[in-house]
């Protein structure tokens, strides 16, 4: 897995919730950890990412021929080569 989100509650430390994900995965939501017996919020970077791409415009804003940086791993690149067609 490429990619990691380390969530750790205060009261459970050093024991925390890891989840991992590659970039052609979809990001997973966890929950938010607050103050012991505060409702936790469900997180969802997936969407909320996919919302700031599109009201930001980064489809006008970024140059998609030239190469990434850093450079992909070569099935991620032709993954991301096949969605930008």
């Amino acid at each position: 897995m490429t990619y990691r989100i380390l969530v750790s509650r205060a009261e459970n430390r050093p024991q925390s919730d890891l989840y991992a994900f590659d970039l052609q995965d979809i990001i997973p939501s966890f929950l938010l950890p607050l103050q012991t017996g505060d409702s936790e919020p469900l997180v969802d970077l997936q969407n909320l990412l996919a919302g700031i791409y599109d009201r930001a415009s980064y489809d006008l804003v970024i140059d998609y021929s030239k190469e990434a940086v850093p450079t992909l791993l070569e099935a991620d690149a032709a993954w991301a080569n096949t969605l930008l067609r």
